[in-house]
C-alpha cells in the first residue's frame, strides 16, 4: 500500500474496510491510533464537541459503523460499550462564546485538540474526520467522511454525539422554551420560530445567521 500523502479521500473503487486507515499505522508499530471527530457544528445554540478514541487493534464493536440507524438509547449504549472498550478516550468541549470570537471552524479544530490532549496514554497517530487537519506532535491523517470509512472514528463520532446530546437535555431544563432536548441546538422549525418568539439565550451563537436579529429577524 502506498504511503497516502496528507488527505485521504474516498475513490470510486471498492469500499474499504472499516480499518484500512488504522492498519496503514498499525503495520508500521503505531499501535494507538486515535479516531477524532466532532459534533454541533451546524447548531445555532450549544458548544461543539469533540471526541479522540483509541481502540485496541483490531477491536470491532458492533453497530458502530451503523450509528445513524441507531436510536438515542441504542446509542448511548453503544457509547458505553466503546468507552469500556477503548484504551484512551478524551473529550473537547468549546462554547458558543469561544465559537463567536473566532469562528466555527477554529472553534471545531480547537475541540478536536482538546480531546486528543485529554487522551491518557497519548496517541501515536492521530485518524481526523473531514478535510481540514489540524497541526499535531504526531502523525496525522484527514479522511473526509471518515466517520463512515474508519471504524476508530466512527466511535469518536458516538461518543461526542451522546455526550453534546446530554449537555443539551441539560440546557432545556435551564431554558425550556427552546425545546433543547428535541432538536439539541440544530436549526428547525420549533427552533426558529422559538428564537423568533423569544429571542437568543445566552448559549445561543450570536455570530450565526440563523440567531441574528432574533425577535425582530
Amino acid at each position: 500500500m502506498a504511503r497516502p500523502k496528507g488527505l485521504f479521500r474516498p475513490g470510486e473503487g471498492e469500499r474499504p474496510d472499516v480499518f484500512r486507515f488504522e492498519r496503514f499505522f498499525w503495520s508500521k508499530g503505531l499501535t494507538l491510533v486515535a479516531g477524532v471527530d466532532e459534533v454541533g457544528r451546524g447548531c445555532l445554540a450549544g458548544p461543539v464537541v469533540a471526541c479522540a478514541v483509541i481502540l485496541p487493534v483490531d477491536c470491532i464493536i458492533p453497530g458502530v459503523d451503523d450509528s445513524k440507524a441507531l436510536s438515542p438509547v441504542e446509542r448511548e449504549g453503544l457509547a458505553r460499550q466503546i468507552k469500556e472498550k477503548a484504551v484512551s478516550w478524551g473529550i473537547g468541549v468549546v462554547g458558543p462564546s469561544d465559537i463567536d470570537q473566532t469562528n466555527i471552524l477554529r472553534a471545531s479544530l480547537k475541540a478536536m485538540k482538546m480531546a486528543v490532549e485529554a487522551l491518557d496514554p497519548p496517541p501515536h497517530a492521530l485518524l481526523v474526520d473531514g478535510n481540514q487537519p489540524f497541526k499535531s506532535a504526531v502523525p496525522l491523517k484527514a479522511i473526509p467522511k471518515g466517520d463512515v470509512l474508519s471504524h476508530t472514528i466512527s466511535a469518536a463520532s458516538i461518543v461526542a454525539k451522546v455526550y453534546r446530546d446530554a449537555l443539551m437535555v441539560e440546557y432545556h431544563s435551564q431554558y425550556p422554551q427552546y425545546n433543547f432536548a428535541q432538536h439539541k441546538g440544530y436549526p428547525t422549525r420549533g427552533h426558529k420560530e422559538a428564537l423568533s418568539r423569544y429571542g437568543p439565550c445566552p448559549i445561543h451563537r450570536m455570530s450565526f445567521k440563523g440567531v441574528r436579529g432574533g425577535k425582530e429577524g
